[in-house]
């Protein structure tokens, strides 16, 4: 059976992450409020994308968030982040929930939750580390 993954939020990082899970085969939805964001999808994006509000529980519920295996959240404020990542725990009971904070500070807010926490500023930093002491990039 095929995984189904919502991804919201379809800038760079969530484009991304939706191209990568359609190639893999996985049931793959991708929610944002610009329709334009959409073309950041590969041509071969086998999933389906859908203009709507992530802060909307009706719109929630009209992609399916109910049956959602995973949810990757990757809007560019981390405050609809984290209000999307509490309707999916609290709510909606999603197993597997992925999401991007800028603030490294957020993440004691969702403690307990069923979430990894993506950060860009740690993964850049440890990347620039990794190189100044002589890493390979892999």
């Amino acid at each position: 059976m095929k995984n189904k993954i919502i991804v919201i939020g379809c800038g760079r990082l969530g484009s991304s992450i939706a191209n990568e899970n359609s190639r893999k085969g996985d049931d793959v939805l991708v929610m944002d409020t610009d329709k334009s964001s959409f073309s950041r999808l590969d041509e071969q994006f086998s999933g389906i994308f859908s203009v709507g509000d992530c802060t909307s529980t009706e719109d929630l519920e009209e992609i399916g968030i109910e049956n959602a295996g995973e949810v990757v959240i990757t809007t560019g404020d981390d405050n609809i982040n984290l209000f999307v990542t509490y309707l999916c725990a609290k709510k909606y009971h999603v197993p597997h929930i992925f999401v991007r904070f800028d603030d490294p500070d957020k993440g004691f807010l969702v403690q307990g939750m069923p979430a990894k926490i993506i950060y860009p500023f740690q993964l850049s930093r440890s990347r620039y580390f990794t190189f100044k002491t002589g890493g390979r990039e892999e």
